[in-house]
């Protein structure tokens, strides 16, 4: 039975994320030691107290985020439950890389607070907009972010059929939103995130990510990482990093990576970290596989029960 590990993105967080697997295990507690004190503040008071504005703001929101997702990572891992392979959708891409080894988590902490900020402050707030397209194919959301001209907007999410996201300049998208209703979406809305992510208004962001990669050593990963640029099982370090570049002003292949997981045998999937967002799109993508998820101990106590049941 192949199992992939897969790692939620931004969206996902939530005030409390984290307490329950934090309160019952020390792997947990461990982890958000270690963050607290590579970020010099509190990540366990912030991720499980709150306030929710201060937790959502992109800087603070993406290695609390990572760092919830390692801490279930690592709770699994000592069960002796490992993957075939790893992938993340977004920010989740860096849990996923630290989870095969990678780079290591204090030093992936630290990066996605960077990483936050040079997304934050590459488009201006209120100039940039993000949308959701649900109900049309992919290839008429393409048609409609091309045929719009006063402004940019581009396909920035491939999540599942019939689910895309689209970001760009503000007055585009929002064209675009337009456009996509009149051919008959059946679900159109903004997205409420700071940043529009995925598309070249990131080039700036992704310059000054690529200036703090570029001295770090990244190991070859001990499981294949399949990468959300080009949906393919990566296994050199060098070409995880420039992916980790080219992932921030590029569309994010999530279906595709799905789909090629699905055909190298993977069998079960293991949603690990808040929420449950990815198990409802790759129930989408796929609905013959199977889905798990760990975001606390009863879901932990689930999914390994129904490992056991499956040897």
């Amino acid at each position: 039975m192949k199992t992939a590990f897969v790692f939620p993105g931004q969206g996902s967080q939530h005030v409390g994320m984290g307490k329950d697997l934090c309160d019952h295990f020390d792997e947990a507690r461990a982890v958000y030691d270690e963050a607290s004190a590579a970020l010099q503040y509190d990540v366990r008071e912030l991720s499980f107290q709150g306030p929710k504005d201060e937790l959502n703001r992109t800087f603070r929101t993406q290695p609390c985020l990572l760092t919830a997702s390692i801490a279930a990572g690592n709770v699994l891992r000592s069960r002796n439950i490992l993957p075939y392979c790893v992938a993340g959708h977004s920010l989740g891409e860096y849990s996923a890389i630290v989870a095969a080894g990678v780079i290591s988590f204090r030093d992936a902490v630290v990066l996605t607070e960077k990483r936050g900020t040079f997304m934050q402050e590459a488009v201006p707030e209120g100039k940039g907009l993000m949308a959701a397209i649900i109900g049309l194919a992919r290839d008429k959301v393409d048609e409609i972010c091309l045929s719009v001209t006063s402004g940019y907007v581009s396909p920035a999410n491939y999540n599942c059929p019939g689910q895309i996201v689209i970001a760009g300049e503000k007055p585009a998208v929002e064209t675009a939103m337009e456009l996509s209703k009149e051919a008959g979406a059946r679900k159109v809305m903004a997205l409420a995130v700071s940043a529009p992510s995925h598309c070249t208004l990131m080039v700036e962001a992704s310059n000054r990510l690529a200036a703090v990669l570029e001295p770090m050593r990244f190991n070859a990963p001990a499981v294949p990482v399949v990468n959300n640029a080009e949906a393919m099982f990566l296994t050199s370090g060098d070409r995880i990093k420039n992916s980790l570049i080219k992932q921030l002003n590029s569309p994010l292949l999530w279906e595709d990576s799905v789909r090629n997981m699905v055909n190298s045998g993977v069998t079960t999937f293991i949603e690990v970290g808040p929420g449950r967002v990815l198990s409802g799109l790759i129930k989408r993508i796929d609905a013959t596989v199977r889905i798990m998820n760990v975001e606390d101990s009863a879901s932990l106590n689930k999914t390994l029960a129904a490992l056991s049941e499956a040897d």
